[in-house]
């Protein structure tokens, strides 16, 4: 697999090596001997899948410690532009995001450890998006910024005046510059 530095210390994009044939293909989504010497040291405890319809914005959540959750992000049909904000107290990139399209097509993967909002866009209908977890859910914990803030500087590729399908949650999250990081 070959891993990729962002400009975010701590965000990794990971391209596992894919062996194709003419009976389609085969990877490894995870094997942790090879996820360790590119610094992923932890231990997942879950494993979550979302699917939804083109033009749902979910996000941006993060869990409060102690229950942070670092996340292995993908994507197993259809696509997202998927979404990371520096949340970490003293960083040179506080407030700054990391912006990355993944597909079931490039296979690419995001490693998102604690101290991080995360949010994705569909692109698809159907697309099923996949997570490792690092901690289990902890309702309590839950801590959030509004997606939809344009202070954020996040370009989706959508005009938010267009059909996009939030949740009633992240209707009502805080905007970003009202938001207080636990971390």
């Amino acid at each position: 697999m070959n891993v990729t530095t962002t400009p975010i210390e701590g965000l990794l994009i990971i391209e596992p090596r894919v062996f194709p044939d003419d009976r389609g293909y085969f990877y490894e989504s995870y094997n942790k001997q090879k996820y360790v010497p590119a610094g992923i040291t932890v231990d997942f405890v879950q494993d979550n899948e979302s699917s939804s319809s083109k033009g749902t914005l979910r996000g941006l959540h993060a869990q409060a410690p102690p229950f942070g959750q670092g996340k292995l992000v993908r994507v197993t049909q259809g696509s997202v532009i998927d979404v990371a904000i520096d949340i970490r107290k003293g960083s040179p990139t506080y407030g700054q995001h990391f912006k990355i399209k993944l597909s079931a097509e490039n296979k690419l993967q995001f490693w998102i450890p604690e101290g991080f909002l995360h949010g994705f866009y569909t692109l698809e209908d159907d697309t099923v998006f996949t997570y490792k977890i690092t901690n289990f859910y902890d309702k309590v914990s839950e801590i959030g910024a509004k997606i939809t803030d344009e202070a954020l500087g996040i370009d989706w590729g959508v005009d938010f005046g267009d059909d996009i399908k939030l949740s009633p949650k992240d209707e009502v999250l805080p905007d970003f510059k009202d938001f207080v990081s636990p971390f």
